[in-house]
């Protein structure tokens, strides 16, 4: 996997493009020493394949009286587009 600064990824990024696309290539993308992103092959999935995972995990009957609940903490933030 090949490292990269965030400067470098910018300036080259239709060639990163090309080697990710071409040569299924990873980069690390470095900004001040530390690692913030990696560009790499995407993971295709088949339909059917989310499908089994799907079924195959019980869903969670709490889950919507806690979605709700979390919901009605909220309160609604108004403020101008330019704040």
């Amino acid at each position: 996997m090949e490292k990269v600064s965030a400067t470098e990824a910018a300036r080259r990024f239709s060639e990163v493009l090309d080697a990710v696309e071409n040569r299924h290539e990873t980069f690390e993308v470095v900004r001040r020493g530390k690692i913030v992103a990696r560009i790499g092959p995407a993971v295709a999935a088949r339909g059917r394949a989310v499908k089994d995972l799907l079924r195959s995990h019980r869903g969670d009957r709490k889950w919507g009286d806690e979605l709700r609940q979390l919901r009605e903490g909220l309160a609604a933030e108004e403020r101008a587009w330019n704040a």
